[in-house]
């Protein structure tokens, strides 16, 4: 029916379909002892049988418009109010600086 790259994207896709009740097979380098992720040694072949071959597309067609109308990551706080930053990285910096520039003037202030 369809093909796709890596081990992990195959069974989540016969998943998908066996949730359906369409009986997904996989074929390819879905058992290999190396996972290889790219390329054509990473292909894994879905089949379905033929009576169910439509019903697999409306599956996956389905699947494409739900990926395509979900709202961006971006927008999973949208409308929650701004949050405040923390102010104690900056007084810790601030300090760390004052102590760098303010120890070697007392420094200098002892020996005179």
């Amino acid at each position: 029916m369809t093909w796709v790259s890596g081990a992990f994207r195959a069974r989540v896709l016969a998943a998908r379909l066996v949730s359906e009740g369409i009986d997904a097979r996989l074929s390819g380098s879905i058992d290999a002892p190396y996972g290889i992720t790219v390329g054509d040694m990473a292909r894994v072949d879905v089949f379905v049988p033929v009576s169910q071959v439509e019903d697999a597309r409306y599956v996956l067609l389905a699947d494409e418009v739900d990926a395509a109308l979900a709202a961006p990551t971006e927008w999973w706080d949208a409308g929650a109010p701004a949050r405040r930053r923390a102010r104690w990285p900056w007084v810790v910096a601030a300090t760390v600086v004052a102590g760098a520039v303010v120890g070697p003037i007392a420094s200098l202030l002892r020996s005179w």
